[in-house]
């Protein structure tokens, strides 16, 4: 039987790799973002909306909206245990998050090429109703996500 550390399945590595990320990601902890499900080229993370998230129109300030589309992009395009990160991004906000709202980003990968790659990512509330639509595009550059223990 093969190693199993050797001969990872490519759902066990972007699972290994998604757990490796979150056990360093400070920024999206501390906005209560929670990975939901990852895949290659796959990742779904949530966030509900506090109090102090509200901007001056009692709304989901669009910077915390960004940040879950953009984290959802990263767990995604990162699920094949590359290190990669955004070359650009862009956002369309559709319709505003309310305090309570559970919203839900669903990053998928359109397109792989060489080290680039293309991410579109919904963001949704638990309605269902579209918040934004993000387009993130990546690079991948040196290195493994999941760090050796030495």
């Amino acid at each position: 039987m093969p190693n199993e550390d050797i001969n990872m399945s490519a759902q066990a590595l972007a699972e290994a790799a998604a757990a490796s990320m979150l056990s360093r990601d400070n920024a999206t902890a501390a906005m209560g973002i929670a990975l939901a499900e990852v895949r290659p080229g796959y990742a779904r993370m949530t966030m509900t909306v506090r109090a102090d998230m509200l901007n001056g129109h009692q709304t989901c300030h669009g910077g915390f909206i960004f940040a879950l589309a953009d984290s959802a992009f990263a767990f995604a395009c990162n699920s094949y245990n590359l290190n990669t990160v955004g070359a650009g991004c862009t956002i369309d906000y559709l319709a505003p998050g309310r305090e309570g709202d559970v919203l839900t980003a669903e990053g998928v990968e359109q397109a792989l090429a060489g080290k680039s790659g293309v991410y579109d990512v919904r963001v949704s509330n638990q309605e269902g109703r579209a918040i934004a639509l993000f387009r993130g595009k990546s690079i991948r550059i040196a290195g493994e996500v999941i760090q050796e223990q030495h």
